[in-house]
């Protein structure tokens, strides 16, 4: 009846991405989920040399990655990456941002532009504890 499998079939995954939409459609309303990308580098593919990745939907913003390389670093190029992915959810209508991090530094950057800590999944990864932070948009 059950299949464990680390390599599972894309259309799978589509059906259980599709079947769950439908049904949070039906019980809170529509996501309206869009992504949204704040980019560093160059007009193509290859230029890009860092950035944030995330989406909004249901009113908050997701930060799902944000990654400078090392030379970028110590810049204040996070708090503009974060602040220009919040000026957008905000033309979006998002009232929140929400993002997790296990990297103690990284928190820290989190905690300076705004956002506060609301959970916590000690040991994850072992040694560290997985951190949520949300920040109201206003």
């Amino acid at each position: 009846m059950f299949e464990i499998t680390d390599k599972p079939p894309a259309e799978a995954l589509e059906a259980i991405g599709n079947g769950l939409t439908a049904f949070n459609a039906a019980d809170v309303g529509p996501s309206e989920r869009r992504p949204l990308a704040v980019l560093i580098g160059g007009s193509d593919a290859e230029g890009k040399r860092g950035g944030l990745s995330g989406y909004t939907a249901w009113g908050w913003l997701f930060v799902q990655w944000l990654w400078l390389p090392e030379d970028l670093r110590g810049q204040g190029l996070a708090a503009r990456l974060l602040a220009a992915a919040e000026d957008e959810a905000r033309r979006r209508g998002c009232h929140g941002a929400w993002i997790d991090t296990f990297n103690p530094q990284a928190r820290r950057a989190y905690e300076r532009q705004g956002h506060e800590a609301f959970g916590e999944l000690p040991d994850f990864p072992p040694g560290r504890s997985r951190v949520f932070l949300k920040k109201q948009l206003g």
